[in-house]
């Protein structure tokens, strides 16, 4: 089982970029998208549903903002848009296929970097985030895969210049700790179970020369209910071609999404 998450900064961007190309050879089970930046009446060519895939979107109310999608090879039982909150249904920042068992969502979990304003907003999500996320702990019966943006980076490894970032947003020590606070109900940040090295990084600013020296950070996970642990096989970092500013995260899971 191979789920894909990716933030595209831009959906029909990425396309022109060979993202769609690209997908069509990864033999991916379930893709998981963040920020298409576009309403889904936009997105009319079939190239926005591949061949093979039940597609969905949710978009946000704002149009060229936010916004996500989940792609799935096996037909889910259901799917859930939003959250229940403002903040992430009029934003667009949360899809989840319940496929029995197993359910895979994609979340875009919203950044704080460009105001005060907006971190207190990022806050105001995750204190939701985390009564939901305990939520669907007690749900025994039922496993989790949350692939997406979060835009934190947990731990000083996960960023190159984490000295300089101490006070920036996505490294605070608040989000940090939330983070620790999410992994404390048991939930498994599945990347990290397989690659424990330095210099793994998701998204890279477009400032400086960040892509071509690697100064990036780590903020795109698969976080996964602690029953998946011993089925996560192999992980990756697709970095051969560039569609966003950020790049395709790759997990394969032993067993299928039933």
């Amino acid at each position: 089982m191979r789920i894909i998450s990716v933030n595209l900064n831009g959906i029909r961007a990425a396309a022109r970029k060979g993202f769609f190309d690209w997908l069509k050879t990864t033999q991916a089970d379930v893709v998981c998208i963040q920020e298409t930046k576009a309403q889904e009446h936009q997105l009319a060519d079939p190239m926005y549903c591949p061949a093979g895939y039940h597609c969905y979107y949710f978009d946000a109310e704002k149009k060229g903002y936010s916004g996500v999608a989940l792609y799935a090879k096996q037909e889910p039982k259901s799917v859930t848009t939003g959250l229940g909150w403002e903040i992430a249904d009029s934003e667009g920042r949360y899809i989840e296929a319940d496929f029995g068992k197993l359910c895979v969502a994609s979340l875009y979990l919203p950044s704080g970097s460009s105001s005060d304003e907006r971190q207190a907003r990022k806050y105001e999500f995750m204190d939701y985030y985390y009564d939901y996320l305990a939520e669907i702990r007690r749900k025994k019966s039922k496993h989790y895969i949350i692939c997406g943006d979060w835009n934190i980076a947990h731990k000083e490894i996960d960023l190159k210049n984490w000295r300089a970032n101490q006070k920036n947003s996505g490294f605070l020590p608040d989000e940090r700790e939330w983070l620790d606070k999410v992994f404390d109900l048991g939930f498994v940040d599945a990347f990290r179970e397989v690659n424990q090295a330095p210099d793994q990084y998701t998204w890279w600013s477009n400032r400086g020369q960040a892509w071509a020296k690697n100064v990036g950070w780590r903020i795109d996970y698969q976080i996964v209910s602690p029953q998946l642990k011993p089925k996560i096989q192999t992980v990756s970092i697709y970095k051969d071609e560039r569609f966003s500013d950020h790049a395709p995260l790759l997990i394969e899971y032993e067993g299928d999404l039933s």
